[in-house]
């Protein structure tokens, strides 16, 4: 595997600001479904059938984390895999657009890191297409680095970054 980007110093992720209603973090549910397929529409640009998510959650519930309003409406969500033996891949992962730079991102992270470090992953992976420089600025943060180009990578033809990091 080739690196053809450096990993930015690590920092520490900002606290929530004090005066914005706390998200809670908590397992996927059911019914979470509609909320998430409508948030993964609008950041990832990207369809896919409502049966995927609860599939997915089965093979790894603790991977597949939902940030939460105070009604329980899904604001965010994590959904990592684990398809390579002491890997974790980051599969989706998006905030809706009224709570970005709040912390909720970096709750969703640190959340997901911390549970691949219990389960004794050496490395996360994930995809990230290449004209979003706020995703990969937030993921360098995390020392995450660009390992490959992946050509024609989206449904939409758009080439993607493969970024990893160690767990």
């Amino acid at each position: 595997m080739r690196c053809i980007a450096d990993t930015a110093p690590s920092q520490p992720t900002a606290p929530l600001p004090s005066d914005l209603p706390r998200a809670t973090l908590r397992g996927f549910r059911p019914l979470d479904v509609p909320f998430i397929a409508s948030i993964v529409e609008e950041a990832l640009h990207e369809r896919y059938d409502p049966s995927l998510y609860g599939s997915l959650s089965a093979e790894w519930p603790d991977g597949f984390l939902v940030a939460a309003d105070p009604d329980e409406v899904p604001i965010g969500f994590l959904l990592g895999v684990s398809q390579v033996v002491g890997e974790a891949r980051v599969l989706m992962f998006a905030v809706a657009r009224g709570h970005r730079a709040q912390g909720v991102g970096a709750r969703l992270m640190d959340a997901f890191l911390d549970r691949c470090r219990a389960r004794g992953f050496r490395r996360v992976t994930l995809e990230v297409r290449v004209s979003n420089a706020t995703a990969i600025r937030f993921y360098a943060r995390y020392r995450f680095s660009v390992t490959d180009l992946l050509r024609a990578y989206y449904s939409d033809g758009e080439n993607g970054y493969q970024m990893a990091r160690p767990a």
